[in-house]
C-alpha cells in the first residue's frame, strides 16, 4: 500500500511538471495598441498590465454592442477635466462627455458616465467589466483624431463608432458647449425689481412664504429672499437653459429627490418649500463648520456648485494650511479647482470645477442680503407682511 501511494505520488509530480513544461514554451505572440496610439508585440506569459495602464484588455464573458443595447446602457470611463467632462449648472459638459452623450443616443441607449482617477484606473476597470469604452483622448492619429480606447473583446462596438465618428461630429460638439457655455446663467424670466417697497418694507410678493419655510431651517427669511432674486428675480416661471425651474430654480433631478412634484416646480409655495428643505439638507451635510454665519455660505456654494466640489476646496485649503471652515479661506480653492495642478491633486475626489461661478454667486446673494437687511422681519404670528403696510399694499402684494 506504501509503495502503491508513492507510485501515485511519483506519477502526480511527473503530470504536474508536463503541463508547466508546456505552459512555459507554448508562448504566441500578440499585438497591442496602448495608450499612445503604438502597436506593441507582448509574448504570451508575459503579465498584461504595465504601470501606465497599457493593457491587453479581455474580459471573461462577451458585453458587445448587443448586449449593450439590451442593457439600453452604454458605460463609458473618463477623467475629469475641461475637455473631457465636468459637472455644471446640474447637468455635464466637456467636449469628449458630449461626443459621448451623441454617440450613445445613436445607440440609442442612455449613457452613464464613470470617473477614473488616470488611464491606469481607466484600463483596470475597462479590464474587469466595469465600462464599455475609455471616453478619453489617449491618442490622436491622423487616422483617429478622437483617440479613444475600445477592447479588442467589442468589435461590434468598435465598428459602431468608426461607423459613427467624422471630424464634423466632434466640431458640431465643440459648438454645442460653446453655446451651453455662453448661455451658462441665463434664464427665461421676467425680471422684477429686486425690492418691490422700501417705503413699506416689501421685497417681493413672496415675502410671507420666505419667512414661513426659512423659520424651521433658522435661515433669516430675507437672505433666502436673496437667493430667490439671484436664482429666478422673483419670476415663479423662470426657466433656465440647464432645465431648474421656478422661483428658487430647482433641476427637475432635485425635485425628485425633495418630493416636489414636477407639477408643482412652478408653484410659488411648493418650490420655495423644496429649496428650505434642500438648504436645510445640505446644512445638515456641513455641521462640522461651527459658524452658523460661516455655514450659509458653504450651503449656498453647495446649492450652486454641489456640495462635492465644495468640499473637495476644503480639502486643498486644509492641504495649504489654510481655514476649511471660512469661506473666504476656501472660496478661493474653489477658484483654483480650474487649475490642473488642483484638480488633479490626488486628494480631489470630483475633479475639474468652473468655480468662478460658484464664488459670484455666493458674493451677490451676501451684497444683496445686505441691502434686505433694513426690512424689519414679518411677525411670526402673521402670513402677510408687517403691520405698517397698508390694505391697498397687502392686496398688491398678495402671493
Amino acid at each position: 500500500m506504501h509503495q502503491k501511494s508513492n507510485k501515485l505520488k511519483r506519477n502526480s509530480i511527473f503530470i504536474l511538471f508536463v503541463i508547466a513544461f508546456f505552459a512555459c514554451n507554448n508562448k504566441q505572440e500578440k499585438i497591442v495598441a496602448t495608450p499612445w496610439g503604438e502597436d506593441v508585440v507582448l509574448q504570451g506569459g508575459e503579465a498584461d498590465d504595465d504601470e501606465d495602464g497599457a493593457s491587453d484588455v479581455v474580459e471573461e464573458d462577451t458585453f458587445d454592442l448587443r448586449q449593450i443595447e439590451q442593457a439600453s446602457e452604454l458605460i463609458a470611463l473618463t477623467i475629469s477635466g475641461p475637455e473631457t467632462y465636468y459637472d455644471f449648472r446640474g447637468g455635464f459638459l466637456g467636449l469628449h462627455a458630449l461626443l459621448c452623450q451623441h454617440f450613445a443616443d445613436s445607440l440609442g441607449v442612455r449613457l452613464r458616465i464613470e470617473l477614473c482617477r488616470d488611464t491606469a484606473e481607466m484600463f483596470r476597470r475597462l479590464r474587469e467589466g466595469d465600462g464599455d469604452l475609455l471616453a478619453y483622448p489617449l491618442h490622436r492619429t491622423p487616422k483617429d483624431s478622437l483617440g479613444w480606447y475600445i477592447a479588442d473583446n467589442k468589435p461590434e462596438l468598435k465598428r459602431a463608432l468608426a461607423n459613427w465618428y467624422s471630424a464634423d461630429k466632434m466640431a458640431f460638439a465643440r459648438e454645442e458647449e460653446h453655446k451651453l457655455l455662453s448661455m451658462s446663467g441665463r434664464v427665461k424670466r421676467k425680471v422684477f425689481t429686486p425690492m418691490l417697497s422700501q417705503k413699506d418694507g416689501i421685497i417681493s410678493k413672496y415675502d410671507a412664504l420666505f419667512q414661513k419655510y426659512s423659520r424651521p431651517i433658522q435661515w433669516d427669511w430675507r437672505l433666502m429672499a436673496a437667493q430667490c432674486y439671484q436664482e429666478s428675480t422673483f419670476d415663479p416661471n423662470a426657466l433656465s437653459w440647464a432645465g431648474a425651474r421656478g422661483l428658487m430654480q430647482i433641476m427637475p433631478q432635485t425635485a425628485d429627490h425633495l418630493g416636489l412634484s414636477r407639477s408643482q416646480m412652478y408653484h410659488p409655495e411648493a418650490n420655495i418649500a423644496a429649496a428650505a428643505r434642500y438648504l436645510d439638507e445640505l446644512e445638515s451635510s456641513f455641521s462640522d463648520i461651527k459658524s452658523h454665519s460661516e455655514r450659509q455660505k458653504f450651503v449656498l456654494a453647495s446649492y450652486n456648485g454641489g456640495a462635492h466640489h465644495i468640499r473637495d476646496a476644503m480639502t486643498l485649503a486644509r492641504l495649504h494650511s489654510d481655514n476649511p471652515h471660512s469661506w473666504r479661506s476656501v472660496a478661493k480653492y474653489v477658484l483654483k479647482l480650474s487649475d490642473p495642478k488642483y484638480y488633479q491633486h490626488p486628494d480631489v475626489k470630483y475633479g475639474y470645477m468652473r468655480g468662478t461661478e460658484t464664488v459670484d454667486y455666493v458674493e451677490l446673494i451676501l451684497q444683496r442680503y445686505q441691502k434686505y437687511r433694513g426690512v424689519k422681519t414679518i411677525s411670526p404670528a402673521s402670513s402677510t407682511p408687517q403691520k405698517s403696510v397698508n390694505k391697498k399694499h397687502r392686496e398688491k402684494y398678495k402671493v
